[in-house]
Order: structure tokens, then sequence, then C-alpha cells
């Protein structure tokens, strides 16, 4: 059992690690000053620069195949990047993406969405939420009907990352009510020329989703993505993705987080001692490192199932539950540790402790994970001795 980075990993790890702290933490301090103006803290031009010089450096589409101009490493090595992603919160991503389910699409839909998405010259959106179906996706009520050679959309879709800034969207509609989730729902690929139109939702973080409007949109029958009555399992597809990958950001986070947190600590001094030497500082020192340590191996455990064609859904339903919660203890006790200044937009703790928040509700609340890892052992899908058995 090896449990050491092949010599590729490391190297690309290393290289993604010194990227972030030689181009992207020089971006945080700005992006505190412009987000205290209440001004956006990196604007899209500064993102694509770093982006732009990720790819002369060969850093385009991690995940993407190679037959698509993309790197094509695994699970593992996305995940060893993201973590790294993490250690700061300038959201930037690597270009080169799609959304998988795009992979999808037809000869025609991919010269028209898939290939100008993954040259980020457009942009999509992946829309199923629903204000009455958020973790119930069986109850969308969202409808498409078909008038001859056309079908006409009808519904409203909620809290869609990036459905402000697409110009096109996976929107899953209804179309046949019989058969609801069993074979009725459809997959459309719609331009925003279409009529659709999206309104910002303020959160309390810098996450900015959208409300999607469809009043009467029509779109051609060749719009549809997949197969027509297939789309719930693409929708599944799409969700299933990754969860790995968002407690690995995470990861990211909560390992800079600590370091700021004992830097702090070794320097604030309080009745002629610095507070590092304090029991109740190292206490919550030693208690995030061991939950920091605990989820770096359900990550990569997870990642390691999906590089080996293995079902992860488990593993990675509990490194989702568990990066969510202990993300969150993390954040709030280094909150604690910088006191007064950690409740403060001088530091961006305070910002951390807000998006971290976020982990335990979008793709899967901590009550929809439960669900599912218990579910799984219940019915004997799954095993309390994990993947090893």
């Amino acid at each position: 059992m090896d449990f050491d980075l092949s010599a590729e990993e490391r190297e690309i790890r290393d290289w993604v690690r010194t990227f972030v702290r030689r181009e992207v933490m020089p971006l945080e301090q700005q992006a505190l000053e412009r987000e205290r103006r209440h001004e956006r803290g990196i604007t899209p031009d500064e993102l694509k620069a770093l982006q732009d010089k990720a790819r002369t450096a060969g850093f385009f589409g991690i995940q993407t195949p190679e037959s698509h101009g993309g790197m094509g490493q695994g699970a593992v090595v996305a995940a060893l990047i993201e973590i790294e992603l993490g250690r700061s919160f300038v959201p930037f991503r690597f270009a080169g993406e799609a959304d998988n389910i795009l992979f999808s699409a037809n000869e025609e839909q991919q010269e028209r969405y898939l290939v100008p998405t993954i040259e980020g010259t457009r942009r999509s959106c992946f829309a199923i939420t629903e204000p009455g179906a958020g973790s119930d996706a069986r109850a969308i009520r969202t409808s498409a009907r078909r008038e001859g050679d056309e079908w006409v959309i009808n519904g409203e879709k909620t809290f869609i990352t990036g459905g402000n800034e697409a110009d096109f969207v996976m929107v899953f509609a209804v179309t046949d009510k019989e058969k609801g989730a069993d074979g009725g729902v459809t997959c459309f690929l719609v331009d925003r020329d279409r009529g659709w139109r999206s309104e910002p939702i303020d959160t309390m973080g810098e996450w900015g989703p959208a409300a999607l409007v469809f009043e009467d949109v029509r779109v051609p029958h060749s719009a549809i993505l997949g197969e027509e009555g297939r789309g719930f399992e693409l929708a599944m597809r799409w969700i299933g993705k990754g969860r790995y990958m968002l407690p690995a950001r995470a990861l990211g986070s909560c390992e800079r987080l600590v370091e700021m947190g004992m830097e702090h600590a070794r320097n604030r001094v309080t009745f002629g001692q610095a507070i590092a030497e304090r029991q109740a500082i190292q206490w919550m020192v030693a208690d995030s490192a061991v939950e920091i340590e605990a989820l770096r191996w359900l990550v990569l455990t997870a990642a390691w199932q999906v590089d080996r064609g293995l079902d992860s859904r488990q593993s990675q339903s509990i490194a989702k539950l568990y990066g969510g919660i202990k993300a969150n203890e993390i954040v709030d006790r280094v909150l604690q540790i910088h006191g007064g200044m950690g409740y403060t937009r001088e530091l961006p703790v305070e910002r951390w402790y807000r998006e971290l928040r976020l982990l335990r509700i979008y793709e899967g609340t901590d009550e929809i994970q439960r669900r599912t890892i218990a579910r799984n052992l219940l019915r004997g899908h799954a095993s309390v001795r994990g993947h090893l058995g």
C-alpha cells in the first residue's frame, strides 16, 4: 500500500503551489480593499490574464481529454490541484474546462457549445434547481411542450452558478408528466438570445448565483442534449461528477487558515506570553490538524477510487459531509484565535468564514449526504469497512 505521490503528481502539485504563491496570492490584498469599497474583488480580465499565463506554461483543461486540447489528468491530480487553489480565496481556476455532460453532445452541438466552452469563448450554466426542487431534484416543475419541431419551455430555476454570466444554459424540463424523472425529463441547450433571462441573487458570501426565468422560450428539437426523456440521468451524472473536488478546495483553505492562525498565535502576546503557549490555543491547532489530515485522506481516497473505475459515490459523500462540517469548525477556531481582527474585513478570515458556510449546502446538503451514506449502508450497497472490505 503506497501513500506517496508519483513523480509526475508531485511535479504538477509543486508547480501549481508555486503558481498560487507567486501569481494568485499577491492579488488578495487588492481584492480585500476593493471589496471593502463594495467593488468586485477580482475582475474577469484579471482572472483571464492568470489563465493565459498558466496556459502558456501548459496548464489548460486539467481533466479535459487530450483529444479536446486538455491535459487529460485523472481525479487524484485534479484533487491535488484543487487543494492548492483552495489556499487562496481568489476564485481562480485553470481554463479549458467544460461541464462533463457536454461531452454527450452530438457533433454539431459539440462544435457550437463544447469546443467554444473549452476555449473560453462561451460560458455555460447548469440549471436543475428550482424554488420548490432543491435537494429533491425529482420535484422539478419547469416544463417543455412540443409544438411541431419546436419545444416551448416555461418555468423558473434558482441558485444557478454562473447564470448571470452564461450565454447558454443546460436546462432540465419535464417533457412527460406521467413518467417524471423516470424517463420524462429532458435536457435542452438554450442560448440566451432565445429569450430566457437571469436575475442576480444576493448572498452572504461572494458566490453570486442567479434565478433563471423561462417564459414561452422556444427551441428547436435539435436543442435536446442526449436523448429525449433521459435528462435526469444526465443531471445525476453532472451532480456526481466529483463531489470530492469541493472538500478538496476547502482542505486547501483550511491548511492556509491554520497556518495564519499559528502565525498570529506566535506573535500575539497577552499577559506577557504569546497566546501560542496557551493550552486553549494549542488544542484548537491540534484538533484542526487532526481534522485536516483526516479530510486529506477522505478526499484522496475518493479520487483514487474514481481513477480506478470504482464506485466512489459513498466515499465522495463522506468526504463532502466531513469536509463541510470540519471546514466550518476550523475557520471558526481560526477566527477565534485572531480575536476582534478576525471578525473584521481587514483579513480574509471573515471572508472565508462566509464562503465555507456554503459548502454545507450546495451540491448536496449535509442532510442529503447523511441520507445517502446511511441508505447505502442499510441497503447493503456499502460497508462500514469501506472499499477494502
